[in-house]
């Protein structure tokens, strides 16, 4: 049991009894409010034994929602994209970095939910309170080192996650293009972005249980159908695996899976939105074991089964054959896109509500009308760049790289450095790294790989990966990697040059 959390079960239990005042005094400073403007949603949870479907599908705050939204959201388009690097990696390099930056990635989100604990904790001893107010990442940051490391985190987080919407856009209209091709892919980038504005009416993560159950099961399925299809059709005639032929590639590809297994820039609001935020630690870790399962398969089943012609088919999708399969495939996507978009930007909701003064409001219609204009940069930035799977990379190296892995680590030797904030520390060092010397170690070993081969490394070939892109299809590209027109929308079949 973690430290704290005897207490912490008894104060729920108070706190849906009306005392949480009194029981967070009592457990000694722990924390007693639970995930402010969820307090009354967990009453309505666990008080008097009521059972709602409303409680079922909308109030999610457990251990098992907190799981659901990790590893839904840790794998969403980036799954059509990984085959792609593995043909610039090379299967072996493939496999090694996918393992090696999900655990990367685990010990980082583990980072940030210690720090979110550490934070809050000291506020709940000042008597601050956070009811109808979501804690978000630069806040922690803000309480913990200052008003620079606020600045740093909510610059960082933001970009990320706004270009985190903008994939998905993207995704979205390759991934339809190929169930339908009538229209070109700008003009489905359109449409989705007004389907993907709606998410402006889901409230917060607390109420993204059925979605995040049902986005894994989407995930699931299509990265099974990329494997068993991928293996059915067999090795193309000629088929030739020479990744890695280019450092450029080989480093953009590597940047790609960094970027797969950072989407643990929203930890700090899944964390809020649990009634015992303690136990999240090692959910991540969990979840990333079973995405491990989607992704690895997957992945080396089509890099086997169409080696190099990965290379210029960044998304999975284009090299299988039509069926009824792949077309289920890519309608689950698509849905997965829309609720990964709502997972992305529902943190630049709150950040624009606080900005204006709308977050502690009530009404739903208000705040989602006050959250519209989120939605408008999203939309113009993937009309701009639609580049399916080179912007993954270029967002993985030059953001993601400090928001989820230099960050935190930095952040949690900063906080802990001194002997008083380790003795009086919320969290105890971990059982498998008891030490706080290893710590720093780990530590300062992420933050020097990253800096390194992620940023800069990954930096220099993901952007020049994405300048060539840009020299080839251009701005405001109509059709990015459309195939050549083969058909018109109706009558016989004729042939039509290609968009590019």
């Amino acid at each position: 049991m973690f430290p704290g959390e005897q207490a912490e079960d008894a104060i729920v239990a108070d706190v849906a009894n009306g005392h949480g005042k009194e029981a967070a005094a009592r457990g000694g400073g722990a924390m007693g409010v639970e995930g402010g403007d969820h307090r009354g949603e967990e009453e309505e949870q666990h008080g008097g034994g009521k059972f709602t479907m409303k409680s079922l599908l909308w109030h999610g705050g457990s251990v098992w929602d907190a799981w659901f939204s990790c590893a839904s959201n840790q794998v969403a388009q980036v799954l059509l994209t990984l085959p792609y690097s593995f043909s610039q990696l090379g299967m072996v390099s493939g496999v090694l970095l996918q393992v090696f930056y999900g655990l990367m990635g685990s010990w980082t989100a583990y980072l940030i939910s210690v720090l979110y604990v550490e934070y809050r904790t000291r506020k709940e001893r000042q008597g601050v309170s956070f009811k109808n107010h979501v804690i978000q990442w630069f806040e922690v940051l803000d309480g913990l080192l200052g008003p620079y490391w606020k600045a740093a985190g909510l610059i960082f987080n933001c970009t990320f996650l706004l270009f985190g919407t903008v994939i998905q856009l993207i995704a979205c209209a390759s991934n339809i293009y190929y169930i339908n091709d009538r229209l070109d892919k700008r003009t489905w980038t359109y449409i989705f972005g007004a389907c993907c504005a709606t998410t402006v009416f889901i409230p917060s993560y607390h109420n993204y249980r059925v979605w995040s159950f049902l986005g894994l099961g989407m995930t699931t399925y299509t990265a099974w159908y990329l494997t068993i299809a991928a293996a059915v059709h067999g090795q193309v005639d000629g088929v030739t695996h020479s990744g890695p032929k280019k450092l450029v590639l080989y480093f953009t590809g590597a940047t790609n899976i960094l970027y797969t297994f950072g989407g643990h820039a929203i930890t700090v609001e899944i964390m809020h939105a649990m009634w015992k935020p303690q136990k999240f630690k090692y959910i991540y870790l969990v979840a990333t074991l079973y995405v491990f399962t989607l992704t690895l398969p997957s992945a080396a089943a089509m890099y086997w089964a169409f080696g190099d012609q990965l290379l210029n088919h960044s998304n999975a999708f284009s090299l299988l054959p039509r069926s009824r399969w792949r077309d289920a495939a890519v309608i689950l996507m698509l849905i997965h896109q829309f609720i990964t978009f709502g997972f992305a930007c529902t943190p630049l909701y709150f950040v624009w509500e606080k900005a204006i003064g709308m977050h502690d409001t009530g009404s739903v219609l208000l705040r989602a009308l006050a959250r519209l204009p989120v939605v408008v940069p999203v939309w113009f930035l993937a009309i701009i760049f639609p580049f399916f799977g080179p912007i993954n990379s270029a967002v993985g190296a030059l953001l993601v790289s400090f928001t989820v892995y230099i960050i935190p680590a930095l952040a949690h030797m900063l906080t802990y450095r001194s002997p008083s904030a380790r003795l009086n520390a919320a969290e105890k060092p971990p059982s498998f790294l008891p030490s706080w010397s290893g710590m720093f170690v780990v530590n300062a070993f992420v933050v020097g790989w990253v800096l390194v081969v992620g940023f800069g490394l990954g930096g220099w070939a993901s952007v020049a990966n994405f300048v060539k892109q840009i020299d080839t299809f251009g701005l405001f590209a109509k059709c990015y990697q459309c195939p050549p027109r083969t058909h018109a929308p109706a009558g016989p079949p004729l042939t039509a040059p290609p968009h590019h």
